[in-house]
């Protein structure tokens, strides 16, 4: 199982997040991802850099990292832009970019319209995501994130790997059991462990959040 970490980049410029990806690199982690939120959730008036100027960035100064939005929302831009972005940043780092993608939920609707986008239905997003993830697939490396349950079937019916936000390894099990997984979330106070049961589950990528401890994941990563 590879090991990831989300980069802070809720914050005001991007020095913080290219000195964790150095770390990431020096510690021999697999790859490094940003949020695609115009502003981090619920909170309108803080900072949030765009993802995926950070990861070009990243991925021009880090050759061994992968790199990728966790993830890419339809509906922020066109799936015509979307697809460009995507395809500039794997001309960066070829090989290396996962370009995962979801459909967004209620819980961003307010950063939509905040900037007069438009919050579309449940199922125009749904053939957002498939046609951005249609255009993609066979050019690099290409994730669902896993939500409503005709959003799984589509990942599922595509043979699109669904990445998963904070499930137990027991429903991340039961998702392996239909196609390919991986899991992002927070890390536990036993975070050894909690790689364990991840791997153990069938997850093939673990990608914790901002903060953890980075030497902990490297050092379970590397161990064998």
């Amino acid at each position: 199982m590879k090991v990831g970490v989300v980069l802070p980049t809720f914050r005001d410029d991007a020095t913080e997040a290219l000195a964790v990806a150095q770390l990431c690199e020096e510690l021999a982690l697999d790859g490094v991802f940003a949020y695609d939120h115009l502003w981090p959730m619920g909170s309108p008036t803080r900072p949030s850099l765009a993802p995926l100027p950070v990861l070009a960035a990243v991925a021009s100064r880090h050759s061994t990292l992968h790199v990728g939005p966790l993830v890419a929302r339809v509906g922020m831009v066109s799936n015509a832009h979307l697809v460009g972005q995507l395809r500039t940043l794997a001309r960066v780092a070829p090989g290396r970019v996962i370009a995962a993608v979801g459909t967004g939920d209620a819980k961003s609707r307010d950063e939509l319209e905040g900037y007069g986008l438009t919050f579309a239905s449940a199922d125009d997003r749904r053939r957002d995501v498939d046609e951005v993830t249609a255009a993609l697939a066979g050019e690099m490396t290409v994730w669902v994130g896993a939500g409503a349950p005709a959003t799984n079937e589509l990942a599922w019916a595509r043979g699109i790997t669904l990445n998963v936000w904070g499930a137990t390894p027991d429903a991340v099990a039961t998702m392996a059991q239909r196609g390919p997984v991986t899991w992002a979330g927070p890390a536990e106070e036993d975070v050894v462990r909690q790689l364990d049961a991840l791997e153990a589950s069938g997850a093939h990528w673990a990608v914790f959040a901002p903060g953890g401890d980075l030497r902990a994941l490297a050092h379970w990563r590397h161990r064998r």
